[in-house]
């Protein structure tokens, strides 16, 4: 891994960052926002029981994560309005494909399978990655990425304990490649260093797109929005409904899609994705501790798996063949 730099589009000088320090940070930021990511899930069951629909939830999860960072997102920008409008397509796409398109066809897919397969199908992405990655810049996998992978994926099998067998239905698969396609858009546009925009604001314009997105799925009868002030429980203990829909915009929303960002900056598309695998180890401890659902022995070992695969991935950045078609030269 090469040395890089911060952004200096506002004019600083340009500070070299230690490929070490780089690829330490990048993996704080990436467990960071797999492990909030995770949380999401067990935290919106109590409110689906509590009698909230999907549509209620998204809508309030991404809209208040986005009203909690624009201020945020305005200090980092520092009037550079300039790079608003030169990415403006950028941000309305990662709005509608990797915030509000992920999350509509991955909470459509659950309508008709179940909720392991359809996280399975989704958590393909880091391999759309890597395809993306081979196609689109020439960065042909070594058998290190590959194996990597491989280990990765037996791992979330395992994890998500889908060795029992489950019924797929055409419709259901469907919609879940649909928040593959979103979900492997989120890591590509995220370890796009180039459009000199700040994590913060591309996570915030994100998050405005995707609200305003959703709210008009909900207005048109797409979505339900229903909600409730019943109280909801976790780990045993009553909690106001405002409290996990808070932890749900802050947490699982606000600071998962800045730190996401960051970490695909300084990790590049394809090992982010990889490490953001962990999304589903966390979402099995974070069921464990929030719903009691007690994770067996084979998840553990799933878990082990996926971690395993990481690493397998991360080794094989440094074998990344990058394919160049050279020119022959014109005779004179």
């Amino acid at each position: 891994m090469s040395t890089l730099t911060h952004d200096t589009s506002h004019g600083g000088p340009i500070v070299p960052v230690p490929p070490r320090a780089r690829l330490g940070t990048g993996l704080v930021l990436a467990l960071v926002s797999a492990g909030s990511f995770g949380m999401s899930g067990a935290l919106a069951r109590g409110l689906l029981d509590g009698g909230w629909s999907v549509g209620a939830i998204v809508t309030l999860r991404i809209g208040i994560a986005a009203v909690v960072l624009l201020p945020f997102a305005l200090v980092a920008l520092r009037g550079r309005w300039d790079l608003l409008r030169r990415n403006a397509g950028l941000i309305v796409f990662y709005g509608l494909l990797a915030v509000a398109g992920a999350q509509f066809c991955y909470f459509s897919a659950v309508q008709y399978m179940q909720v392991g397969p359809a996280l399975l199908i989704e958590y393909t992405a880091p391999a759309a990655v890597v395809v993306w990655m081979w196609l689109r810049h020439g960065q042909r996998p070594g058998l290190m990425t590959l194996a990597g992978a491989g280990l990765a994926a037996l791992g979330l099998v395992l994890v998500l304990d889908l060795l029992s067998g489950a019924d797929l239905s055409v419709p259901g698969v469907l919609w879940a490649l649909g928040a593959m396609v979103g979900c492997a858009a989120y890591y590509i546009i995220n370890g796009d260093d180039t459009t000199g925009l700040p994590p913060i604001v591309l996570a915030t314009g994100g998050l405005v797109v995707g609200a305003v997105v959703v709210a008009l799925l909900g207005l048109v009868g797409l979505l339900p929005m229903d909600s409730s002030t019943v109280d909801v429980t976790y780990a045993g203990a009553s909690f106001s409904w405002w409290q996990p829909v808070l932890v749900l915009a802050v947490f699982t929303a606000a600071l998962s899609y800045v730190t996401g960002v960051a970490a695909g900056r300084l990790l590049g598309s394809r090992l982010a994705s990889f490490v953001a695998l962990t999304e589903v180890v966390a979402g099995v401890l974070w069921a464990w501790l929030l719903l009691d659902e007690l994770p067996r022995s084979i998840q553990i070992v799933g878990g082990l798996l996926i971690l395993a695969g990481v690493i397998g991935v991360k080794m094989g950045e440094r074998s990344v063949v990058v394919e160049e078609h050279v020119e022959e030269p014109v005779p004179a």
